[in-house]
């Protein structure tokens, strides 16, 4: 039987045009793909969780491909990834997203070096999170950190989690506090 039992599935574009200055020449886009599923441990203590973070690989596939399709595979510049567990759940529920939804942009995005960063929660129904971003293959492009809110009215339910996948085809609009630019991206390894 399957660990992973979908309750509903939400996509979330944003188009952001300007930020009080000129528009810009191309609108930046955010979008972000969330899942809500039953929470196989809500209100138990399950020492292996590992079985539970290789079947979420699925998952983190069909979020990314969502994504990917949405904005275009070549238009992704920032990742990130974000859960949030209903209050019969714990933490570490949230925890298996990490490798599960980290591993599955990677596969779907041409393995990119950068770190995925990440948020997570333990919360009531219809909580925000407000989820970091940065540059797909350097993390130290400083003009690629942003962040967007996610979050369903409905969800996470006590005994459900929300898993999240972010992604978007660029900086801020009107980035300029210098720093290392995409453009001097040398090293490859993830950082600089």
């Amino acid at each position: 039987m399957s660990l992973i039992e979908i309750r509903k599935r939400s996509l979330t574009i944003e188009t952001i045009y300007h930020e009080g200055g000129p528009p810009a020449a191309v609108p930046l886009k955010l979008a972000a793909a969330c899942a809500v599923i039953r929470n196989p441990y809500a209100g138990h203590y399950e020492p292996d969780l590992l079985p539970f973070m290789a079947e979420l690989r699925s998952l983190g596939t069909l979020l990314a491909e969502e994504l990917v399709g949405t904005l275009g595979r070549e238009q992704v510049e920032v990742y990130s990834k974000a859960a949030i567990v209903g209050v019969n759940g714990e933490l570490e529920h949230a925890a298996v997203w990490h490798e599960a939804g980290g591993w599955a942009m990677r596969a779907v995005l041409g393995e990119p070096k950068a770190i995925v960063p990440a948020s997570k929660a333990v919360a009531a129904t219809g909580y925000r999170l407000m989820v970091p971003l940065h540059y797909i293959h350097a993390a130290y492009v400083r003009s690629h950190y942003n962040s967007m809110e996610i979050g369903i009215q409905d969800a996470p339910r006590p005994n459900e989690i929300l898993f999240a996948l972010v992604m978007g085809t660029g900086g801020r609009i009107h980035a300029r506090l210098g720093g290392l630019s995409k453009d001097k991206v040398s090293v490859h390894d993830g950082q600089r």
